[in-house]
């Protein structure tokens, strides 16, 4: 969704679908057909406390990297009429949205929240240590994802903005172009050009920007360390640490979207179920018994 000025080059992007599973470090988030949510996980800060919400159109959950001193995570839901809710850790002001309006699509990184306003515009609240929220200034974008401490805009053009963090260069994405999407790590980023390829840069300790040979791609993933493709014939391919096993995807088939988590991967099949793997101290894969989950594009 973006303004009219930018509605022509706005059209050389593909419209991806909404974010209709989430997945956090530690916990795991569904929208349902009906604008219900569902999450299973830690709670320890309320971010699970979504059996209230209605008329949600997507969510998001904030993840942390298991090397980061803190479990705290928190839940943020864009409902249909362009307006915010969120649950969860609030200690840098991170789910105080309820004043937003005519939002289009979010993201939830460590200690903040990102929205993308329908005007093609960005909007951010939380911790801002290392400029992470500088966005203010953006203007033609037409998705966002945030990292722990870094915070990536696609615009119109296909090219990509970023600010915050770039120990590791996973800011470095001012030379990337013909992006249809992207997502953001602890410390890397990943990009889907619009041939069904992947870029990635930053951190690659335990191979998780060891994308290049992907193809066929129609969206990705990304977790603390590890990077997902979901392919065009509903299989799902994965790099990076697997300590947890959770780029154990292989076998999966009938996938429509994904999503990443600290150390756990989930899938949400065409008939509306969910599947998830990896890291379950907090019972954040135990999504087996969900049912009607929104689909991409519905």
């Amino acid at each position: 969704m973006v303004s009219n000025s930018s509605k022509e080059s706005a059209l050389k992007v593909k419209k991806w679908p909404t974010n209709t599973i989430a997945a956090g470090r530690r916990h795991t988030v569904g929208l349902k057909s009906d604008g219900s949510v569902v999450a299973v996980g830690r709670n320890n800060e309320g971010e699970c406390n979504v059996s209230d919400w209605h008329d949600i159109a997507a969510v998001a959950a904030s993840n942390v990297h298991m090397a980061t001193n803190t479990g705290n995570a928190h839940t943020i839901g864009l409902k249909s009429d362009g307006t915010v809710v969120a649950v969860g850790w609030n200690k840098h002001n991170q789910c105080t949205v309820n004043d937003w309006h005519d939002i289009a699509a979010v993201a939830a990184g460590w200690c903040r929240t990102i929205g993308l306003k329908s005007d093609g515009s960005v909007v951010a609240v939380g911790r801002n240590y290392e400029g992470e929220c500088n966005v203010s200034d953006w203007h033609d974008i037409v998705a966002i994802a945030a990292g722990d401490w870094h915070t990536l805009g696609l615009k119109s053009d296909g090219t990509v903005m970023a600010v915050g963090n770039n120990r590791y260069r996973q800011c470095n994405v001012s030379d990337w172009h013909n992006i249809v999407a992207v997502a953001a790590g602890y410390l890397h980023t990943a990009g889907l050009k619009s041939d069904g390829t992947t870029v990635a840069v930053g951190q690659n300790k335990a191979g998780q920007c060891n994308v290049s040979g992907w193809s066929d791609i129609v969206t990705i993933a990304v977790g603390s360390k590890h990077t997902v493709g979901l392919k065009s014939d509903g299989t799902v391919v994965a790099v990076g640490w697997n300590e947890y096993e959770q780029c154990n995807v292989n076998a999966w088939c009938n996938i429509v979207a994904i999503a990443a988590g600290c150390a756990h991967t989930v899938g949400l099949k065409a008939d509306g179920t969910v599947i998830a793997v990896g890291d379950n101290d907090y019972g954040q894969c135990n999504v087996s018994d969900w049912y009607d989950l929104q689909l991409p594009g519905n």
